[in-house]
């Protein structure tokens, strides 16, 4: 019995990780129809957010360290959907009704965030700002003349090689002059790690075996935001409008809908969500850049396996396909079985995390060939539209 709860509560504690991952990405993907490649590295900003508030709280000592993740779990949330807003306005708006470039867009969008965290530096926050500073301020400036539309690509043809040469060589003479003050990464490639405040250190003792605090902490805050999402969806003007949107784009923006409000409203959620996400994560492991690409492919299944734009798909899709990853991997079913017979060595070939992922994407795509809208598929008009 005591080994069925702990299987049982392990088996939660996954599914509640990949469904707090899966939440955000069901939101973009689902509602608006963008396949966000680069959600696992809105994840990532998150976990470098915590570990930033976490580093700031630890210079005030205790007992203000033991409350740096209620700071993070918002600011996290904040970073994550700014970046996602100015991924949606500065490249994703372009890009609607366009699956194959927005795939690859965000695509390259998750190859810059990743280097961006590698190589972020003083030095490249300043190049950053000069560089914002002098193009679009000269922009700006140019917008004012009466004739802007005549010579704007004139215009971004002077401003654009002139600002980034006068910042690339601001940048080699205070990168000579400064040194490593301005110039060391502020992260690296290596992961940083994530400390667990005093209180969500330890957990109840049930038998031989504990409940974690950390993970009874993961599956509350996913229960918040799984209830949060359903109440802003259902229950609010903005909620309205965004299902007013998914459904008739064209109509909504008749009936006087700020569409484009919308979208960017939409993004913002399903960004921050992510940010959550990532929070979350930095409490099981170390933090690296590829730290969102671990749970992009599982945040996915648990999308398609859901059924797309239902939310109560995922949250079923991300409890099921962490249950089976667990019960699978921790070779449960090898303890009934006879070590004598041929499906003890077949147990045993996929009682490791590596071999149950495979095992679980294998019974997701048998599944898929009976259900290929998933658990919860669409129905209504919009689903022929």
């Amino acid at each position: 019995m005591e080994l069925f709860l702990q299987s049982l509560f392990n088996g939660l504690s996954i599914g509640s990780v990949l469904l707090i991952a899966a939440l955000g990405l069901a939101i973009v993907f689902g509602i608006m129809g963008v396949i966000n490649l680069a959600h696992g590295e809105l994840m990532m900003l998150g976990a470098y957010t915590t570990f930033v508030v976490q580093n700031v709280f630890r210079g005030f000592g205790e007992p203000w360290f033991g409350f740096y993740i209620i700071a993070a779990l918002p600011l996290a949330f904040l970073v994550a959907a700014l970046a996602g807003v100015l991924l949606e306005r500065g490249v994703i708006r372009y890009l609607y009704g366009r699956p194959l470039e927005t795939l690859l867009a965000t695509w390259g969008v998750s190859l810059i965030l990743q280097q961006l965290v590698r190589s972020i530096s003083w030095l490249m926050c300043l190049q950053i700002g000069v560089f914002c500073l002098l193009f679009f301020g000269g922009l700006w400036g140019v917008k004012r003349r009466p004739d802007f539309e005549r010579i704007r690509n004139g215009a971004i043809a002077i401003l654009l090689p002139l600002s980034a040469g006068i910042t690339l060589a601001l940048g080699a003479i205070l990168g000579k002059s400064a040194g490593l003050a301005l110039t060391q990464p502020w992260f690296g490639a290596q992961g940083v790690d994530v400390t667990a405040p005093g209180w969500l250190r330890g957990g109840i003792p049930i038998g031989t075996f504990q409940l974690p605090y950390v993970r009874l902490f993961i599956i509350a805050l996913t229960v918040v935001c799984v209830v949060g999402i359903y109440l802003f969806l259902l229950r609010s003007p903005w909620g309205l409008r965004i299902r007013a949107v998914t459904q008739n784009r064209s109509m909504s923006a008749c009936l006087g809908i700020p569409t484009q409000k919308v979208d960017a409203l939409t993004f913002a959620i399903g960004s921050g969500l992510a940010g959550i996400a990532g929070c979350a994560i930095s409490l099981l492991g170390s933090v690296g850049p590829n730290t969102g690409q671990n749970y992009i492919v599982d945040a996915f299944m648990v999308v398609v396996v859901g059924g797309v734009g239902k939310i109560i798909g995922t949250v079923v899709a991300a409890l099921a396909i962490g249950l089976v990853n667990y019960i699978i991997g921790s070779g449960i079913f090898i303890s009934m079985v006879s070590p004598d017979s041929a499906l003890f060595n077949f147990l045993t070939f996929f009682a490791t995390t590596s071999m149950a992922r495979v095992m679980v994407f294998v019974l997701i795509i048998l599944f898929l060939q009976l259900r290929p809208a998933g658990l919860f598929p669409q129905k209504g008009r919009t689903v022929d539209a």
